[in-house]
């Protein structure tokens, strides 16, 4: 049996190869990729996009890797001439079946147009829900600020209304691939009741995803308490889309400041408040100006730090001695990141959105709250400093859901099964 990967990005071992930076996402990748070559239960080849001057590259170790040219700065516009690159690495590699993760991109649309006289050899893995990102992606914001276009939103062609309207334009590709593909794997009822509006037809087979392989490493021991954690501090993965919510949790923060004066909020990724020099102002988009007017209109200068892009060792580090993780996104599909602050054993609230109750039970993980009700946040949060005790009682179910959802070896004993149901 044959099966060709089509992903979003390249293998880190291959990106070294390549002279190339390699991405922290989707790390299980290859793990997974490992896995296939040393069980033998399948050939694998996978592909993966590149920029022009890497278009054609191929490699061959155990398994063979494929890269070809696709703008992914531009997710939102169809490139018709990536069916050709695609339908060469087809006819090189001859799968069985074509396993697609995610639906974010172009490439997506693409290989289902490629394959689509062998709509039941097309398996696409859903990530997020595109469609429900367009919906929701503005929740939360004031008119002022949806409407705004600073300087940076200008020259770049990129106010909220564009990105929102770009979120559009990718759910339409989207939809066109899923309607063609035959096969679908998810993980919550959300993405199955969303696969199956699309594409009744389309057979949906559930699988569990598989995290980073250090989070393994670091998962919290069944038994074991937390040590060094700061006391009264919230992590957040993200602030620098509106659809991850960080303007709510900074609002709920503020009230939460003044019961607990040390408190503090940390935001992984960039700083996109930064403000210090002319070049760094001219650079603020809409968001990033609303996040900064909330901190000092708020006065949480100081209380707010953004950790900048951290390596993963030193993200599950500052992760690990926080208080609370916290996802306050409009729209999820099964967010990895509460995924690994579960794991890690850190007390999480999350949203009551998309699939999050599909992966996180509220009253026995953690506590779920609903998205636009900032003082329940708020009294969440306050519950989670206050009572140690069913804080760690959340944490310890909370980690062992995790490792039994995310269980690699399960996981991909699951995936084999999936390719030998769809061949048959």
């Amino acid at each position: 049996m044959k099966v060709l990967w089509l992903c979003n990005i390249i293998l880190p071992k291959v990106a070294a190869g390549m002279g190339l930076k390699a991405s922290n996402k989707e790390g299980w990748l290859s793990g997974a990729s490992a896995a296939a070559e040393k069980g033998g239960e399948f050939e694998l080849g996978i592909c993966f996009p590149v920029g022009k001057e890497n278009d054609g590259f191929f490699l061959d170790d155990g398994v063979k890797y494929y890269g070809f040219y696709e703008d992914t700065s531009h997710p939102e516009i169809y490139d018709p001439s990536l069916e050709d690159r695609l339908s060469s690495i087809v006819g090189k590699f001859g799968p069985d079946i074509v396993h697609i993760f995610g639906t974010e991109f172009p490439h997506t649309r693409a290989m289902a147009e490629v394959m689509k006289d062998r709509p039941e050899r097309i398996l696409i893995g859903m990530q997020g829900v595109v469609a429900a990102c367009g919906d929701h992606y503005l929740d939360g914001l004031p008119d002022r600020v949806i409407n705004r276009v600073t300087f940076r939103d200008f020259v770049k062609k990129d106010s909220l209304k564009i990105q929102k309207a770009k979120f559009s334009l990718r759910a339409g590709n989207e939809t066109a691939a899923l309607k063609i593909a035959g096969n679908v794997t998810g993980r919550t009822p959300f993405d199955r009741e969303y696969t199956s509006k699309v594409n009744p037809a389309a057979k949906y087979h559930f699988l569990n995803e598989t995290l980073r392989a250090e989070f393994y490493d670091h998962a919290l021991a069944a038994g074991a308490e937390r040590k060094g954690v700061e006391p009264h501090s919230v992590f957040l993965s993200q602030g620098n889309y509106p659809l991850k919510g960080a303007h709510m949790m900074i609002k709920a923060f503020a009230e939460l400041k003044k019961k607990y004066p040390d408190a503090k909020l940390y935001i992984a990724g960039d700083n996109v408040t930064r403000h210090e020099s002319l070049r760094e102002k001219l650079a603020l988009a809409s968001y990033d100006k609303y996040l900064l007017e909330l901190i000092n209109g708020l006065s949480l200068e100081g209380s707010v730090v953004f950790t900048g892009n951290l390596p993963v060792t030193q993200y599950i580090d500052r992760l690990s001695k926080c208080s609370v993780f916290v996802c306050p996104s409009s729209v999820e599909n099964s967010p990895n990141s509460l995924g690994e602050a579960m794991m890690l054993g850190v007390p999480c609230v999350a949203a009551n959105v998309g699939g999050i109750p599909g992966i996180f039970e509220g009253g026995k993980d953690g506590i779920l709250y609903e998205y636009s009700d900032t003082d329940a946040l708020v009294t969440a949060v306050s519950e989670m400093f206050d009572d140690e005790a069913k804080a760690s009682e959340y944490a310890k179910n909370a980690s062992a859901h995790a490792l039994a959802t995310h269980d690699a070896s399960a996981n991909f004993t699951r995936l084999v099964d999936i390719y030998r149901e769809i061949t048959g």
